[in-house]
């Protein structure tokens, strides 16, 4: 016969619960095995015994609940219509987690997070990198070449040189993507005050680039630097994020936004786009060790290999299977 005073009721289940929903240092991945973001609206997210938790109240569903993998999120947009409560919140923070809230479809960036107990070895390398003019001006020559190639930042060209040499390899890309999907004549425009009589091609590059800022401000961040401190941008607290931001769109974003022209809803394909095809478990790692190795050219940096496998998925039976990939899908 069991004995009921070994069961525990009431109170002592609600603080079990708690305990067990509550990480460890040893449960919470690395920034680079994190999944990527998340974009949420028109939601009420909230804490309770288990986790943090978004609700969405349709009339054809009722309240519909969704658990969020907090610990292995790196970064979270919240939308409009969006409610957080602090608990949720500090949850957020305690994981490292960067809240961003944005505008409609994740474009524009009013306010963000800080994750808590980071170290500032980062910090003060990019201080004194930022603070030196050679220092500075030399880092910004190796972002350019990290975008265009080796050789491709002359020695000692200024930095209205180098943005003289980035205007007119961007634009030949867009004329070669404009060709390549037949749209005629493109020409690139941000106007948040008359947003909906841009063209499709405009409207999902904006998205997509506000998501992938979200990802490299969530990698900064994790690495304990500033976002503000840039090196080719300058005077903007998301300066350095739009640094970093570069160097990836050549390969992500713009190739995506062609692709959407025709779209009639670009900006929310564009986000969906960009998460399904993002491969997560090459871009964080990437983001990292670019900071690191502009920061520190000297030091000696474990190279992600693009092909290693960060995270697999538990199974009884079979053991650990691959993570990263749609299960869902027929085969």
């Amino acid at each position: 016969m069991t004995d009921p005073t070994t069961h525990p009721t009431g109170p002592q289940r609600t603080n079990a619960r708690r305990k067990l929903a509550a990480p460890t240092v040893a449960m919470l991945p690395r920034i680079a095995d994190s999944l990527s973001f998340l974009y949420l609206d028109i939601v009420r997210i909230h804490q309770d015994d288990t986790g943090v938790c978004a609700e969405v109240t349709s009339e054809r569903h009722g309240t519909e609940t969704v658990y969020l993998p907090t610990a292995a999120l790196s970064c979270v947009l919240l939308g409009p219509g969006t409610s957080i409560t602090a608990r949720a919140l500090a949850t957020f923070a305690r994981h490292g987690t960067t809240v961003l809230v944005t505008g409609s479809g994740g474009v524009r960036c009013y306010a963000a997070t800080l994750p808590d107990s980071l170290t500032t070895t980062w910090l003060e390398r990019q201080t004194r990198a930022w603070a030196d003019d050679t220092t500075r001006l030399a880092i910004a020559g190796t972002m350019y070449e990290k975008r265009f190639g080796t050789g491709t930042a002359p020695a000692g060209s200024t930095l209205p040189q180098l943005r003289g040499l980035e205007g007119q390899r961007v634009k030949a890309h867009y004329r070669l993507l404009a060709q390549q999907y037949k749209i005629g004549r493109f020409r690139r425009a941000y106007d948040p005050d008359s947003w909906d009589t841009q063209d499709p091609v405009n409207l999902a590059l904006s998205s997509a680039n506000t998501c992938l800022y979200g990802i490299v401000h969530a990698a900064i961040l994790a690495l304990g630097c500033s976002p503000a401190l840039g090196f080719v941008h300058n005077g903007n607290q998301q300066a350095f994020v739009y640094d970093m931001a570069d160097l990836y769109k050549a390969d992500l974003t713009i190739p995506l936004a062609f692709s959407l022209h025709a779209s009639t809803n670009p900006e929310a394909e564009a986000r969906r786009s960009f998460r399904d095809g993002l491969r997560l478990f090459k871009l964080l790692p990437r983001i990292v060790t670019d900071v690191q190795t502009l920061l520190d050219p000297e030091a000696q940096l474990d190279i992600p290999d693009p092909e290693e496998q960060l995270i697999d998925l538990w199974d009884p039976i079979a053991g650990a299977i691959p993570g990263g990939i749609n299960h869902g899908e027929a085969p």
